[in-house]
């Protein structure tokens, strides 16, 4: 494809470099014992070769064993690395990095009829590409159709337009993104922060996101901390060393603790409750859209468009007459209707006297009714299993899931304005995000004012975790090293001794009295 694009000369597609395996283990020394049988079967040593000379007269260095060496510039080369699933004989790409060599439009054009059709892909790495707003508006287009793609790293790829929401969009299917140095400022931040969450739309795809090294600032931290407010699906976030101070700090705290309603977010509350009270609305809409047929219409003897001219007052009468009575046979009927048993006909006995002495049982003797009585039981019991038998299969070839139970085993996402709210000051308050458990703000401007509003943040988080309303568990690590604080603060060995014990990978430090224990 790169020849038919006039790509001279075409990137090659390499094996990502791994490193070499590990060296042998030394070779053990025979016992004392067994010397003579170590001559015997100890192989001849081979000879050692000559050490090569060079002009001067100075032995040649030997290759190296823990690496390998190129010719120059080779390393230089564009090439696109890859890592191959070891299970499916070598064929499957399952990963696809190119790092250091500027991708133009043509090449991008060329990746969006290559790796769609690679049903293993998960992980895209693009560092330093030099990746532009087309190139991003194009991968927006075709990256949702790599079926399994979940991580994508864009990192060192500064783009003017900052589009990079683009690629959380709705159509996203994007877990894991990065964009650390990318240059994104408070123009790209509202937009991510958009995409992240509002009154229409929420992310549901994206699990971590990180935008440490831009230059993202309070303003930008505000746009984000508004995109979390909407958002339940995001477990980790990074935002470090992006000159965020005490205003950015306190709107991401409001954002993670219990913040008010707008006037916009109001109103979706009061048109998802309103909808929430009448259930039926949606399922009448449907049915004015689409009616379902008449039955009539299908009958050859009218159309369905003729309607009966009966009124309900002589359906009524229909409904009330009581049901003939039959007539007796007369003649040859009665004759027909004679019951032949043992060469005898019988007329039909109305009263059934007749049959019932015929049919009477004689009696019989002592085995022959044990006899009997043993094979009828059998015979029920083999009968019985058979019509289960029966009953079941018909059961689980007629038995198809209807549009209700399809329904009930869809789980119901639910919107985080439904919550229950307080009103307090002429405001209506909600919890905000528990979801988001991973927060890394370190290498920022935060002062104290910021951190105190955090620290709020995190106890109420803890109070509203004992509480029966809360649906997650609140951050479990909170990063606010090297910001505009020292780091014997207090407010800061406060936030750090609560997040300990949230902290799922801390390890309490070993004391000699628990040794001991």
């Amino acid at each position: 494809m790169c020849r038919r694009s006039t790509i001279v000369p075409s990137p090659s597609v390499v094996m990502r470099p791994k490193p070499g395996p590990p060296p042998p283990p030394p070779e053990t020394k025979p016992e004392k014992g067994s010397k003579e049988k170590g001559k015997q079967t100890a192989p001849i040593p081979e000879p050692e070769p000559e050490p090569e000379v060079n002009e001067d007269g100075e032995p040649v260095e030997p290759p190296p064993k823990t690496y390998t060496t190129k010719d120059k510039f080779e390393y230089f080369k564009p090439c696109v690395q890859v890592e191959i699933d070891p299970l499916d004989k070598g064929e499957a790409v399952t990963e696809i990095y190119i790092r250091g060599w500027k991708i133009d439009q043509t090449m991008m054009e060329i990746f969006q009829s290559c790796w769609p059709p690679l049903e293993k892909l998960h992980t895209i790495n693009l560092w330093e590409a030099g990746l532009t707003g087309e190139m991003l508006h194009l991968m927006a287009s075709f990256l949702p159709l790599c079926v399994n793609l979940k991580n994508l790293i864009l990192d060192g790829n500064p783009v003017k337009e900052e589009n990079f929401h683009e690629l959380i969009g709705e159509d996203s299917i994007i877990q894991n993104l990065s964009l650390r140095f990318c240059c994104i400022s408070e123009v790209g931040a509202r937009n991510i922060g958009a995409s992240l969450g509002t009154t229409k739309f929420a992310n549901t795809k994206l699990l971590s996101l990180n935008l440490s090294g831009n230059c993202i600032g309070d303003e930008g931290a505000c746009h984000i901390a508004k995109g979390l407010r909407l958002n339940r699906n995001l477990l980790s976030l990074t935002l470090s060393s992006n000159k965020i101070g005490n205003k950015g700090a306190a709107k991401i705290a409001e954002a993670l603790s219990r913040f008010a309603l707008c006037h916009e977010e109001v109103v979706e509350r009061r048109r998802l409750m309103s909808e929430r009270g009448s259930p039926d609305r949606k399922t009448l809409q449907r049915e004015e859209a689409h009616p379902p047929p008449s039955r009539r219409a299908d009958s050859k003897d009218r159309p369905g468009s003729v309607r009966s001219s009966g009124t309900h007052a002589d359906t009524k009468k229909t409904r009330e007459k009581p049901s003939a009575r039959k007539k007796e046979p007369k003649g040859k009927e009665a004759k027909d209707q004679e019951i032949t048993k043992g060469g005898k006909k019988e007329k039909e006995d109305p009263k059934g006297t007749q049959k019932k002495a015929l049919n009477a049982p004689k009696p019989k003797k002592k085995q022959e009714i044990a006899s009997q009585g043993s094979s009828s039981q059998a015979s029920m019991v083999t009968d019985g299993a058979k019509t289960i038998g029966m009953k079941t299969k018909d059961k689980k070839k007629d038995k198809k899931p209807s549009a209700t139970e399809l329904e009930v085993d869809v789980l119901e996402v639910i919107n985080p304005l439904m919550e229950e709210a307080d009103f307090i000051d002429g405001e209506l308050m909600i919890a905000g995000n528990r979801v988001l458990i991973n927060l890394n703000l370190s290498r920022n401007e935060i002062g104290e004012s910021g951190l105190q509003a955090l620290l709020k943040a995190v106890q109420y988080q803890t109070t509203l975790t004992l509480d029966s309303r809360s649906s997650g568990t609140g951050l479990m690590r909170l990063c606010l090293t090297r910001n505009a604080v020292p780091a014997d603060n207090d407010i800061l060995k406060k936030i750090t001794d609560h997040m300990i014990a949230k902290d799922p990978f801390y390890k309490s430090p070993v004391t000699p009295d628990s040794e001991q224990s």
